[in-house]
């Protein structure tokens, strides 16, 4: 079941290091505008989008197994069809490297089994929120 009290969320909140599939270059898309508002909030951001070399002055990914440096959280702006395919590559990466302790798919974006196997692999995850919104609620 995912996750969504606040003691849950406070823990990702203590994150540091999201990786933001989906991540825009465009201002004023959700995409962009919320990855800006990590970055202020002193998150480290790791923008994945094949279509960009450097979004929010960070060096784009085409994948999550591109990225170099360790990922804490892997949040998702893609549609939900596409989030199950994303949620397997970071239980990948969870598996192999060691580094991603959960996922979070945002509002509007959700796969119930993706959710299954994610838990089953013991990430915490996270769907349909807002991590702006939540972000603000819980640490606020």
């Amino acid at each position: 079941m995912p996750s969504t009290s606040s003691d849950t969320l406070q823990d990702l909140f203590d994150l540091e290091t999201i990786a933001v599939v989906g991540c825009s270059a465009t201002p004023g898309k959700a995409a962009h505008e919320i990855p800006a508002y990590m970055q202020r909030h002193g998150y480290r951001v790791i923008p994945v989008n094949p279509f960009h070399d450097e979004i929010l002055g960070e060096t784009a990914y085409d994948s999550l197994a591109d990225v170099e440096e360790d990922i804490d959280l892997v949040n998702v702006f893609r549609p939900s069809a596409e989030a199950g395919d994303i949620v397997d590559a970071a239980i990948e990466r969870a598996q192999t490297r060691g580094d991603v302790a959960a996922v979070w798919l945002q509002l509007g974006i959700t796969d119930h089994e993706a959710a299954a196997r994610a838990e089953e692999a013991g990430l915490t995850f996270v769907q349909n929120k807002c991590y702006k919104v939540e972000h603000a609620r819980v640490v606020a």
